[in-house]
């Protein structure tokens, strides 16, 4: 997974939201899942909570000692994600990216 924002070209690109570092603001680009039917529940609830591309999210904390699971806001509400649910959601923080549905 990568972690710039974006690269010398110019395009841009992306990091899971559990690689965020803390009290940094990103948004939501898109949201990823396996083919696995858990994945697909986990992300229809990530999608009803709130996480739609083109919203600002911030890490607030992550657990101690394995950094799970991590608290993120959306919005006005905070609430606490595992590390592989955080991973399904695509963010960048350069705020041009929330046009873009699927990096």
């Amino acid at each position: 997974m990568s972690s710039t924002i974006a690269d010398q070209s110019g395009h841009l690109t992306t990091m899971g939201l559990h690689e965020l570092p803390a009290r940094v603001n990103a948004w939501v680009v898109s949201l990823q899942h396996s083919n696995d039917l858990d994945d697909k529940s986990v992300l229809l609830r990530l999608l009803e909570i709130g996480f739609l591309p083109g919203v600002q999210v911030r890490a607030i904390a992550r657990g101690f000692p394995s950094a799970d699971p991590i608290a993120v806001r959306v919005g006005h509400t905070t609430f606490a994600l595992r590390q592989r649910e955080a991973a399904m959601i695509r963010v960048s923080t350069s705020n041009s990216s929330a046009a873009v549905v699927r990096p």
